[in-house]
């Protein structure tokens, strides 16, 4: 490969970096091209970006990004797959959904989310458990909402209360 083209996909990887928050490794070697198919169409489906890239020039990109990168480093050995992200749970949400119809692939090596760097295999099941920022603003809501809609049911109780006492008072 020349120089150039080298160059050229290093910008690329780059700016998908930068138009993503959240940056999982995996490993998706053992992965038969019908399997590997399929985790694109399911990747695709969930708006999360793959990329199967080169670690040398994965590593050359994340060194050019505004962002430390720096503890993934590591990490870029053997076949390296990119799954990118603005939701922080979803791709882990979709390996292990994939896991229960397929083998044990994809593998998690790490990943960088919420500025925090997550590394091995037993980082899956956190990472499938952090809530997204919609959740989280969803949760948010709610409790605000609980203390109005409490007070509100009890006007209107009180309301219907003093309604059926006067109705009453009224008949007689």
């Amino acid at each position: 490969m020349k120089k150039e083209d080298k160059a050229i996909i290093i910008e690329q990887i780059k700016d998908a970096l930068g138009n993503y928050s959240c940056v999982y490794l995996t490993q998706t070697s053992g992965l038969d091209a019908e399997k590997t198919s399929a985790l694109r169409r399911a990747c695709f489906g969930e708006d999360i970006k793959m990329l199967c890239v080169k670690n040398t020039l994965l590593k050359q990109a994340l060194e050019a990004s505004e962002i430390d990168y720096s503890e993934l480093y590591g990490l870029l050995h053997g076949e390296t797959t990119l799954l990118l992200s603005n939701v922080g749970n979803a791709p882990a949400k979709l390996i292990k959904n994939f896991r229960q119809k397929n083998d044990t692939l994809p593998m998690l090596k790490g990943a960088f989310v919420e500025e925090t760097v997550y590394v091995g295999e037993e980082s899956l099941e956190t990472l499938a458990n952090i809530k997204s920022k919609n959740e989280l603003i969803a949760d948010v809501v709610a409790l605000l909402q609980s203390p109005a809609k409490n007070v509100i049911s009890s006007l209107q109780s009180g309301a219907n209360k003093l309604h059926g006492i006067l109705e009453t008072l009224s008949n007689k």
